[in-house]
This record gives structure tokens, C-alpha cells and sequence, in this order.
């Protein structure tokens, strides 16, 4: 309380500890796009064989401009998930895949009427509030793939979240959620005979 009064900082509890929090703002620029677009474009390896760049990871260092137009730290946190969508759009990626360790966007999740969403439109999930009652986990994950896809040119694009564990599933819709422009009704709810992986264990579980 003494360090949080002398410094102006915002102090809350944390289980029987305490940390200091920050605001974590939405991204508006990847300072180093150059460096990733390079590598994603340099042909050292022998084909199909490409550099694969590591970027937008949490802990990275936010900065901003200053009234000089010089770069500075901010007293902030990097929202991975929304940096890494923009980078994917800066990139006009077709595909922006989040890997979680929770599968891909559920109904009523762990609830005997359980249901996850095979594909989605943006607009189905901002109506229905999805992820809202998550906010440190798949709210902001679900709110990088709406921007992803609302900002992308590419009509055909699509966002993904599913499990780590799904990876091979995901691409071909098996597993997760693909969040898509256009979807008849605005959604495709997955019948459990269809899941695979740990989707098909949720469903068990969930019964």
C-alpha cells in the first residue's frame, strides 16, 4: 500500500499475494513489421522449408510516440492476442489460428446442455456478448478474432481457436471454431458425433 501510494500505482489482490496491474491497450502499430516480413520472405532453406518468425508474444516492451515524435517505454502489458491479429492483417495472412489450452468457443461450457460453435460470423458473437464473462482468458482471444476478420480484405478469410492439442484438427474445422464473414444463420453448432480430440471429451464430460 506505501509503494502503491508513493508511486500512484494500482495494487490488487492476487490470491494471498498482491501485484501491481496496468492497462494492456489495444495495439496500433508492430514496430518491427519490417524485420517479420523479411524473414517470413527470405529463401535460406531448402523448399517447403521457410523461416518461421516469433512475434507479438506477452512480455514483449509496448511503447508509444512522444510529442518529439521519439519513442518511449509505456507503463502497460501487450495483449498478445490482439497484436498478434493486427500483425496478421498487416501481413493479409488468409488464416489467424489461436492455440489455447481450452478448445474452441462453447455454449453453457462444462453444462450438461453444452454446445461448441463449429463456425461463427463476427457479428453472431458480439450480438450474444460471447466470451464477455471471461475476460482474462477467451474474451480477449475471441475479440482478436472478430478484428482479424472484420479488418481483413480478404473475403475468404478466417480465424481459428481450438486446443494446442487439436492443431491437426483445426485446419480442416474437426476441432475449434472458425470465426468467418459469412455463415448461413450466423452459426454452426458441432454435433458430438462430429468432435474430435478434446472436443469429443468435453462433450463426454459435459453429459
Amino acid at each position: 500500500e506505501d509503494l502503491a501510494a508513493k508511486n500512484g500505482w494500482i495494487v490488487k489482490a492476487d490470491g494471498q499475494h498482491y501485484r501491481r496491474v496496468v492497462p494492456s491497450p489495444p495495439p496500433l502499430q508492430i514496430m518491427q513489421l519490417e524485420a517479420v516480413r523479411a524473414l517470413l520472405n527470405a529463401e535460406c532453406c531448402a523448399a517447403p522449408m521457410r523461416l518461421m518468425p516469433i512475434a507479438c508474444g506477452g512480455g514483449g516492451a509496448p511503447v508509444c510516440y512522444d510529442e518529439r515524435g521519439a519513442i518511449k517505454g509505456v507503463e502497460a502489458v501487450i495483449d498478445k492476442d490482439n497484436c498478434g491479429a493486427l500483425l496478421a492483417n498487416e501481413l493479409d495472412a488468409d488464416v489467424y489460428i489461436i492455440l489455447t489450452d481450452g478448445g474452441g468457443i462453447w455454449e453453457n461450457f462444462n453444462k450438461p446442455n453444452a454446445r461448441e460453435m463449429c463456425e461463427v460470423t463476427p457479428e453472431y458473437l458480439l450480438s450474444t456478448k460471447a466470451g464477455k464473462e471471461f475476460p482474462g482468458s477467451m474474451g480477449p482471444k475471441i475479440q482478436a478474432a472478430i478484428n482479424f476478420v472484420l479488418r481483413s480484405t480478404r473475403n475468404d478469410c478466417y480465424a481459428a481457436i481450438g486446443d494446442l492439442r487439436d492443431t491437426e484438427h483445426i485446419l480442416s474445422n474437426a476441432a475449434g471454431t472458425f470465426i468467418k464473414k459469412h455463415v448461413e444463420g450466423g452459426v454452426r453448432w458441432r454435433a458430438p458425433s462430429e468432435a474430435v480430440g478434446t472436443s469429443a471429451a468435453k462433450f463426454k464430460a459435459s453429459a
